[in-house]
Parts: structure tokens; C-alpha cells; sequence
């Protein structure tokens, strides 16, 4: 009896595309590493502010924990980003005039709105790069979601603002109206880091050899990420 014969290999991909394809995922973690990187030190530097605004000593040092928090994330993201042989000020330059942007146009009036910005608007994008990380290998997915894990950050936040109603219960609305800014805005400079970023966008719609998210996976993931928005406007005892 004969031998069937072999199916026509599939061919390998060139060394050149191999090359390329290599480079492309290379640039897309390094994005994505500077971006969290630039996240975290501009979170530091935004709770250090906020610190002072704290109406007493020990608010202010809670919120001084969190800003040492984001300053040890941001350390160990250029750790890794020096082990990918990238300086960590090169991989965040591109996201410097983006985050600028969107902390120049929600400048917290108090600590309670600074405390919002913190848990709303950072969590917003914090979620983002939580599905982004999805779709990269298992070093850089285990770090960045240990970088950003809830470590008692949400719980202050909410016990704070929660006390705060009770005590003042016209503070709600404004809240609720300054989340829903926030919102806006941080979808917003998603969209834009997306469209300027090709590299970063490539990771969640995939390149020749990687699998990426789908037009109905995408669809869930923006889905997730407003539904989470509801629930932490809820957690502060805020209207959506």
C-alpha cells in the first residue's frame, strides 16, 4: 500500500517577516510598558497635590501612601523596560502630551474631586490597559496586572467620599457631574493614544502570526469597561 502524500507545507514565514513581525510586537510592549509607566508617575505627582488639599493630617498621609503606591509602580516598569534595553523617559515621551492634556483640563477644585479623578478617571484607563494586557505574553501580562491591582486605593477612596455625602449631601451632584467629566475625557484620550499609537492599537487587533480581539470581542470590552464605570460612580454612592 502507498503512502499518502504529505499535505503541502505551509510555508514559514521569512526571516525578514519574522523580523518585522518580532520588531512590531516589540514596539507595541514598549508602548505599552511607557504608557503605564507615564500613568504611574503622573499619578504620583497628581496625589502628592491632592495630599496637600486633605482636610486633615490623616487624610493627607493616606493619600501620600498612595502617591509612594504609584511611585513604586512606576519604578518597576522602567526595570522592565530597561531589562527590554529601552529607557523608560523614551518609552513614555510619546504619552507625555496626551496624560498633560487630559490632567490640565480636570484640575480637581478640591480633594473630594481630586479623590474622584484618582478612582473614575484613572480607573477608566487603568481598566483599558487591563483588556490590553490580555493579548501580550505572560511576563508582561503578569506585571502589569500586579502593577495595577487594588492594593486599598478604591477602599479609602470610597470610605472617604461616601463620609463626605453623608456629611454634606449636596456634594453628590457635583461629584456625580464631575465623574461623568471625567468619563468623557478619559474615553477620549483612549481614543486618541489608539489612532496616534499604531503599535499600541496593534496589540488588541492582532498582527500576521498573533491573534487579536475581534469586532465582537471589542465590542464586550468597551461594554466591560462603561459597565465598570457605572459600578465605581455607584460605589461612591454617585449617579452615572
Amino acid at each position: 500500500m502507498s503512502t499518502p502524500a504529505d499535505p503541502t507545507p505551509t510555508p514559514e514565514p521569512s526571516t525578514e517577516s519574522s523580523a518585522e513581525s518580532s520588531s512590531a510586537y516589540r514596539a507595541a510592549v514598549t508602548d505599552l510598558l511607557g504608557v503605564l509607566a507615564y500613568g504611574e508617575l503622573r499619578g504620583f505627582l497628581q496625589l502628592a497635590k491632592d495630599a496637600e488639599l486633605a482636610p486633615d493630617l490623616r487624610h493627607q498621609a493616606a493619600l501620600a501612601q498612595l502617591a509612594a503606591h504609584e511611585l513604586g509602580n512606576y519604578r518597576r516598569l522602567g526595570e522592565r523596560l530597561t531589562d527590554l534595553g529601552v529607557a523608560v523617559e523614551d518609552a513614555m515621551q510619546p504619552f507625555v502630551a496626551s496624560f498633560d492634556g487630559f490632567h490640565e483640563r480636570t484640575v480637581p477644585a478640591d480633594w473630594l474631586e481630586g479623590l474622584v479623578k484618582a478612582y473614575v478617571g484613572e480607573g477608566i484607563a487603568q481598566d483599558f490597559y487591563r483588556e490590553i494586557s490580555a493579548y501580550v505574553d505572560e511576563d508582561t501580562r503578569a506585571l502589569v496586572t500586579d502593577v495595577l491591582a487594588d492594593t486599598g486605593q478604591a477602599e479609602f477612596i470610597v470610605t472617604a467620599v461616601r463620609a463626605a455625602i453623608r456629611q454634606e449631601p449636596r456634594v453628590a451632584g457635583r461629584l456625580a457631574l464631575w465623574g461623568r467629566r471625567l468619563v468623557g475625557e478619559a474615553i477620549t484620550q483612549a481614543q486618541r493614544l489608539g489612532v496616534e499609537r499604531d503599535a499600541l492599537a496593534g496589540i488588541l487587533v492582532g498582527a500576521p502570526g498573533r491573534a487579536g480581539a475581534d469586532l465582537a470581542e471589542l465590542g464586550r470590552m468597551f461594554a466591560r469597561l462603561t459597565d465598570e464605570h457605572t459600578n465605581r460612580m455607584a460605589r461612591l454612592g454617585l449617579s452615572a
